[in-house]
């Protein structure tokens, strides 16, 4: 979790403004995770007060000496959120931890706490170093399996374009919550209208969803940006416009493309193969267990900026009954120019398509 002093830009100089002018694709830049940690925590996220808290600085440290060894046991992504008169409790903290299953998963599994402020650096430590042991918290467990979380990034202290673009969209969608009767509350009781888009259980005929102003997860040259759990889906460069059929999934999965930053599950480049296939499956591809493998990719530059990769996509039906793998070559079409932080000078970066796509199986 990084801060810094926020700054003030015009649009012209806002990062997202410039990537999404020029026409950047977003897709593979999703951040590959094993583990999304989201922690709530007041307002405001500020580097004097993280370093001035016990508690939070705590965290801090048990967080930067993750980092700092020599090797992780798997890739997380740690955020905070900020508490909401509708979804938290006075003197209580909560902890939404969403783990992959398996490496052939469909969505991570989702754990749920809601305890004291003084053992968060307990059950954080607890989560990082001994997974295993996490039900000895079980006594602080929520009953949310259910429920569908978006995250939203508004955290205008690492750039402004997440404050500036980021919080009309999370006002935006809090509107799908619903309101309680008289009082104006916004409710926990918003239908989602296409429930086998969610998984959820055959028995179930909705499910219920919450939606977080949250910290930084990377790209905000790709605000207003957003993670969609459990799928552990991320978009970016999002509009009002598209909203809708983000949440309800009742319209073709192609008016997403040009919004869909990648899938948590896989790496970069199979990101890239994964959507390509998304966009001809539809939404029954979401509850495919998928694996992503990079089989070969260019050595002259960087791994993050190949000029070309052959990957390899298998999938697996919820019942098994249909399984296979694509093949294809992803590889460099061009460049554009964006910029990484807000009133930077803009960079070329490199942009990709699919070369190849077979099904092998």
């Amino acid at each position: 979790m990084n801060f810094i002093r926020p700054q003030l830009f015009n649009d012209c100089q806002i990062c997202s403004v410039i990537s999404k002018s020029n026409g950047e694709d977003p897709i593979g830049s999703a951040h590959p995770c094993d583990i999304w940690i989201m922690v709530e925590i007041s307002l405001p996220w500020t580097e004097e007060r993280l370093m001035t808290e016990p508690i939070l600085r705590q965290l801090y440290q048990l967080f930067h000496d993750y980092y700092d060894a020599d090797e992780q046991p798997f890739q997380m992504m740690p955020m905070v959120i900020a508490p909401d008169h509708n979804y938290s409790v006075p003197e209580y903290t909560r902890v939404l931890l969403f783990q992959r299953p398996a490496p052939f998963f469909a969505q991570f599994n989702k754990q749920e706490f809601l305890l004291p402020f003084e053992q968060l650096p307990h059950l954080m430590q607890t989560a990082l170093t001994q997974p295993s042991n996490l039900k000895t918290f079980d006594c602080y467990k929520q009953p949310t399996s259910l429920t569908r979380d978006l995250f939203v990034c508004t955290h205008g202290n690492v750039d402004v374009a997440c404050a500036r673009f980021g919080t009309p969209v999370y006002f935006e969608l809090r509107k799908y919550c619903g309101k309680t009767e008289g009082d104006g509350k916004f409710s926990l009781k918003s239908k989602i209208q296409n429930p086998k888009s969610f998984y959820s259980p055959p028995s179930s005929n909705s499910s219920t969803l919450r939606v977080w102003r949250c910290s930084h997860f990377g790209g905000h040259q790709f605000a207003p940006t957003l993670v969609d759990l459990p799928t552990g889906q991320v978009w970016g460069h999002l509009e009002m416009e598209m909203l809708d059929t983000l949440i309800q999934r009742h319209r073709p999965v192609t008016e997403l493309r040009r919004f869909y930053r990648g899938w948590s599950g896989l790496p970069q480049y199979a990101q890239i193969l994964e959507r390509e296939v998304w966009m001809q499956q539809g939404w029954d591809w979401l509850a495919y267990n998928k694996l992503g493998h990079i089989m070969a990719q260019d050595t002259d530059h960087e791994k993050w900026d190949a000029d070309w990769a052959d990957v390899r996509l298998e999938f697996a039906s919820p019942d098994g009954l249909v399984k296979g793998a694509y093949e294809a070559r992803v590889e460099v079409t061009g460049s554009v120019l964006t910029v990484w932080n807000s009133g930077e000078k803009p960079e070329a970066v490199k942009q990709y398509s699919i070369n190849q796509l077979i099904c092998v199986a």
